[in-house]
């Protein structure tokens, strides 16, 4: 069998180091170079340290575009230059991790299957994914994009999601490995706080498919408020909107994502640690006094991340959904 040839740009970060990662375990796919400029020459496996006996790669500053994809992992305002230089001839396929391609505010009424300036395709698989499968530029969901629009996505659809008031809470890795004094472990340990009240950078993504998704045409109205969290990896939210009389709103969800391998809607209360380590989404339901309370968690760097992107790619080449991603949470 013919693998999927893959290159990862600014492969020396989170993002990154999860890519390679799945990928080196991917049945079908094999990494040809993992660029960055700031490592470059090094083994990769001396800035990911649990990969050494696992991979002799280096990675490289100016690699050779003998791939069928390349993924960017960059800091956010990164890649769009970075495609610029690179001038990619049209059968190289893009999956870009960083915000520069996602829907801002400005695409809201436009549709779901393209950003309208740049041609890249919206990465979430449990709403775009037929549109995925013929793409060729793959804009990835940001992390609590993700988590919230799957909260949401079932009851935008039937025309039942009236004002949405959700909380968030996330690890210290969804800022990245750059430091920050909200990042350090002795600002994180027996600590949490709230940050972007109401204004997070992934309402836009978030507003952009709900608006789709919705027969009303109506652009959702989500006070979101998010929180910095103690803890690595993981992200968990809460999203609570007036229930519609006489409606299943768990039959509803698990209809919705009976299609969807990663996401499922369990009868009893999540937590955080049944998705970490794995590219699910695990969901919980409860209506109660005219209230519907849909409980969502990821791990931030998988379904929130990396897990997601290579989703996508399995997509892009014809390959089963999972292909690579049966992972194991940590449970304990």
């Amino acid at each position: 069998m013919t693998k999927v040839r893959v290159g990862i740009f600014g492969g020396a970060g989170y993002t990154g180091g999860e890519l390679i990662r799945l990928l080196l375990r991917h049945n079908a796919a094999e990494i040809v170079f993992v660029q960055s400029r700031s490592q470059a020459r090094k083994p990769v496996a001396s800035i990911h340290q649990d990969m050494i006996g696992d991979t002799e790669l280096h990675f490289e500053a100016q690699p050779v575009l003998d791939v069928h994809i390349v993924f960017l992992c960059l800091g956010h305002g990164e890649s769009r230059p970075m495609l610029k230089e690179l001038a990619l001839p049209p059968h190289i396929k893009v999956i870009d991790l960083s915000a520069d391609f996602r829907p801002s505010s400005s695409h809201s009424s436009s549709h779901p299957s393209s950003n309208p300036t740049d041609g890249f395709i919206y990465g979430l698989p449990e709403f775009n994914k037929e549109a995925i499968k013929s793409a060729s530029k793959i804009a990835n969901p940001g992390c609590f994009a993700t988590a919230l629009q799957l909260a949401l996505l079932p009851a935008a659809q039937a025309g039942i999601l009236g004002r949405v008031h959700t909380t968030g809470i996330t690890g210290s890795t969804g800022a990245g490995q750059g430091l920050a004094a909200t990042s350090h472990f002795s600002w994180r340990t027996n600590n949490i706080q709230p940050y972007k009240t109401l204004e997070h950078q992934h309402l836009a993504e978030v507003g952009y498919t709900l608006l789709q998704a919705s027969p009303t045409n109506q652009p959702p109205e989500i006070d979101f408020v998010p929180w910095r969290g103690d803890f690595a990896r993981g992200i968990f939210t809460t999203s609570v909107f007036d229930s519609v009389p006489d409606t299943d709103y768990a039959e509803l969800y698990r209809t919705f994502y009976q299609p969807h391998p990663f996401t499922h809607v369990s009868s009893q209360m999540i937590d955080l640690k049944q998705v970490l380590g794995t590219n699910k989404c695990l969901l919980h339901i409860e209506q109660k006094n005219g209230r519907i309370v849909v409980h969502s968690a990821i791990d931030n760097l998988l379904k929130g991340a990396s897990g997601q992107a290579i989703q996508n790619m399995n997509l892009l080449f014809g390959l089963p959904e999972t292909e690579g991603l049966m992972l194991k949470a940590t449970a304990f």
